[in-house]
C-alpha cells in the first residue's frame, strides 16, 4: 500500500483506483497477509467467488453445469501463468490433462483454456510446447480443443509461433489476439491462414502507447469493430470476447445475422456478464461461459476489479453480505498453504 500515495493526486481518480489494485495484486506480502489470517481470508474468498468457480475441478465442473443449464457452453481454465519451475510446469500440465479427461467422462460441452507460460514456456521453449502438445491431444481425444490465452506483448511472437507449431498436428486448436496491440491486423493476416477459431478480446496488459491503444480511449472500439469486419467477411471461425455492452450492441447492429453463423461465438468470463451472456442465448447467438478456477486466483480477482474500478463496490458488497457469515459460521476458506509461491506480473486478458 505504499505505493497508493504517489497515486493521490491523479486527475482521473478512477485510473489511479485500478492501478492501485494492479498494485496491490503484485503485492505478495499483502496477499501473505490476508490469507494468514482466517477472517481477512473469508471476506477475500467471497468476493473471489463471483469470479473463480472454486479452487478444485470438481468444484469448476458443478459450476460449469450451472453455465450450461443457462444454455452457454463453457471453457475451462485452471488459472495461472508465469511458471518458472519444471515441476510446476509438469503439475500444471496434469492438471489440464485431468481436465480433459473429466470433459471426455461427463459429456460437458467445454473446451479447455490455458496460458502457455503455465505451461513452463517460459523456461524453455521446447519444455513449453511439448506440454502444450499433450494437452492439445487429450483435449482431441475428448472431442475438444484447446484455446490459447493472451499474454503481454512481449510474448506475442512465442504464443503465435506456438500455435503455428501446434496447429500442424492440431489443426482444431484456437488462438487468442488483442485489439489494443498496434500490431494485431497484420497477426489477423497471418493467422486467418490457419483454421482454428480466432478469439478476439480488447486486452488488458499494461502496455506502453507505442504498442498498443489505450484501453479507456474510444478508439478502441473502432478497432476492435474494423478487426471484427475483417473476421466477420472471412467467414473464420471466430469468438467476440468482450463485457463492454456498447460494443457488443454495435456488433450486433452492424453484422447483424452474420453473427448467428456455426462459426461465431460470444464469450465472457464467469461472473462479468451473466445477464448479458444470457440475453444473446436468447437472442440466438452461440455463447460460451469461461470458467476459471483454481487456488492461485488472488492476482486474477484483483486484476477484474480493476479493470472496472466500479466493480470494487460489488466486491465490498460481497465482502459486507457475507461477511458476518463467512467470519463466525464455520465457513470453510481457502488454504494459503495450497497456493504456489511462484510470483506473478501478468494480468489475464479479459474477455
Amino acid at each position: 500500500m505504499r505505493h497508493l500515495s504517489t497515486l493521490l493526486g491523479d486527475p482521473a481518480p478512477h485510473l489511479a483506483s485500478a492501478r492501485a489494485l494492479r498494485l496491490l495484486a503484485l503485492d505478495e506480502s499483502s496477499k501473505q497477509r490476508v490469507m494468514a489470517d482466517p477472517r481477512l481470508a473469508a471476506l477475500a474468498w467471497r468476493v473471489a467467488r463471483r469470479y473463480v468457480a472454486g479452487e478444485t475441478l470438481p468444484e469448476a465442473l458443478r459450476r460449469a453445469s450451472d453455465s450450461v443449464r443457462r444454455g452457454h457452453a463453457v471453457s475451462l481454465e485452471l488459472v495461472g501463468e508465469n511458471v518458472r519451475d519444471r515441476i510446476e510446469a509438469a503439475v500444471a500440465t496434469d492438471e489440464f490433462v485431468r481436465i480433459a479427461d473429466q470433459i471426455r467422462r461427463t459429456g460437458l460441452p467445454s473446451t479447455v483454456s490455458l496460458d502457455l507460460s503455465h505451461l513452463g514456456i517460459l523456461i524453455d521453449r521446447g519444455l513449453g510446447q511439448h506440454h502444450a502438445l499433450r494437452v492439445a491431444q487429450a483435449a482431441r481425444d475428448a472431442g475438444t480443443t484447446v484455446m490459447l490465452s493472451a499474454e503481454g506483448s512481449g510474448r506475442t511472437d512465442l504464443v503465435l509461433d506456438t500455435y503455428e507449431l501446434l496447429s500442424e498436428t492440431h489443426p482444431e486448436v484456437g488462438i487468442t489476439l488483442q485489439a489494443r496491440l498496434r500490431r494485431t491486423p497484420d497477426d489477423l493476416r497471418r493467422l486467418l491462414r490457419r483454421p482454428g477459431r480466432i478469439r478476439l478480446v480488447k486486452g488488458a496488459f499494461e502496455e506502453p502507447v507505442r504498442v498498443a491503444h489505450p484501453r479507456e480511449s474510444g478508439q478502441l472500439n473502432e478497432v476492435y469493430l474494423g478487426l471484427a469486419e475483417v473476421l466477420v467477411a472471412s467467414g473464420h471461425p471466430v469468438a467476440f470476447a468482450t463485457h463492454d455492452d456498447a460494443l457488443l450492441a454495435e456488433l450486433v447492429r452492424r453484422y447483424g445475422d452474420a453473427l448467428r453463423g456455426a462459426g461465431v461465438e460470444f464469450e465472457m468470463l464467469l461472473g462479468l456478464g451473466d445477464a448479458a451472456l444470457d440475453r444473446l442465448h436468447e437472442a440466438g447467438y452461440r455463447t460460451r461461459e469461461y470458467v476459471v478456477f483454481g487456488p492461485e486466483w488472488w492476482l486474477y480477482v484483483l486484476n477484474r476489479i480493476s479493470e472496472q474500478p466500479a466493480r470494487l463496490h460489488t466486491a465490498v458488497a460481497d465482502a459486507l453480505e457475507h461477511g458476518h457469515r463467512a467470519g463466525l459460521s464455520g465457513e470453510p476458506t481457502p488454504d494459503p498453504s495450497v497456493s504456489s509461491s511462484t510470483s506473478r506480473h501478468d494480468q489475464k486478458e479479459p474477455a
